[in-house]
């Protein structure tokens, strides 16, 4: 926890984060240099239904692809399975063959934290990133949330274990559950959780979506969607919703990359 405690003890405390989330990207280095630096890829999603839930991220980054004008060039494709850690991805699925051989540009790696162990996560996220790095792709760990259900993880625990990842292996981390923190302490009814309080809603998954989204491009969110997305469910959040959450997503991306190395 210490590497946390460095962290929040650098201001990232409810009354400085709106001005910590407002620094232009130009503050340090290692931001500017995930801004704008990365062209629409080929992408790869390994993971389980956090990955797949209401469509899955797959085919909604295709979506939001194509609506664009002019379209912003995304493949996408899926290797998932229900209830599985990044362990039994590597085990008991066809990921790394798909990783070898699939020629993709980007692989984005989600675990299920309260499903597994820290170890486990620490010695298969290895395991995956280095056969990514192998097959010429850019890997990224999709951080995931806490939930009820599982609940011998905290958010704060997901957080360090990440932290310790992207330290040890210089690998992204797309913020996912940190910008749902957010997104529930800046707008609290807006709720993250499907109904089981465990998947993501569809105001969840679309906050998702957009973290990924801008990890993978370096763009702000905000300007990456059209006034129209053709995603199932989407029409439910209104356009006040729609903007707070990619605003969301940019502010905890930015968050994430400004914190003490």
């Amino acid at each position: 926890m210490e590497s946390l405690r460095r962290w929040l003890s650098m201001g990232f405390t409810m009354g400085l984060l709106p001005l910590l989330m407002s620094c232009q990207t130009a503050e340090t280095g290692r931001e500017t240099a995930a801004i704008g630096s990365h062209p629409p890829a080929r992408v790869l999603f390994v993971g389980n239904s956090f990955t797949f839930w209401r469509g899955g991220l797959a085919p909604h980054l295709e979506t939001l692809s194509d609506a664009m004008d002019p379209p912003l060039g995304y493949q996408a494709e899926q290797v998932v399975r229900g209830g599985a850690s990044l362990e039994v991805m590597w085990n008991q699925t066809d990921a790394q063959d798909q990783i070898a051989s699939g020629n993709f540009d980007v692989v984005v790696l989600q675990e299920d934290l309260p499903e597994t162990d820290i170890a486990s996560f620490r010695k298969y996220s290895r395991k995956f990133v280095e056969a990514v790095r192998h097959a010429g792709a850019r890997p990224i760990l999709f951080m995931a949330w806490e939930y009820d259900r599982l609940d011998w993880i905290s958010l704060d625990e997901i957080i360090t274990a990440h932290q310790h990842m992207a330290d040890q292996l210089q690998v992204e981390v797309a913020p996912v559950g940190l910008a749902w923190r957010n997104s529930k302490i800046q707008q609290p009814d807006l709720n993250m959780y499907a109904r089981d309080a465990e998947h993501p809603s569809v105001a969840g998954m679309f906050l998702s979506l957009m973290v990924i989204e801008g990890t993978i491009s370096g763009i702000d969110p905000v300007d990456r969607v059209p006034d129209a997305l053709p995603i199932r469910g989407l029409q439910r959040l209104d356009g006040d919703a729609l903007q707070f959450l990619r605003s969301i997503a940019g502010q905890s991306i930015r968050q994430w990359n400004l914190q003490p190395r």
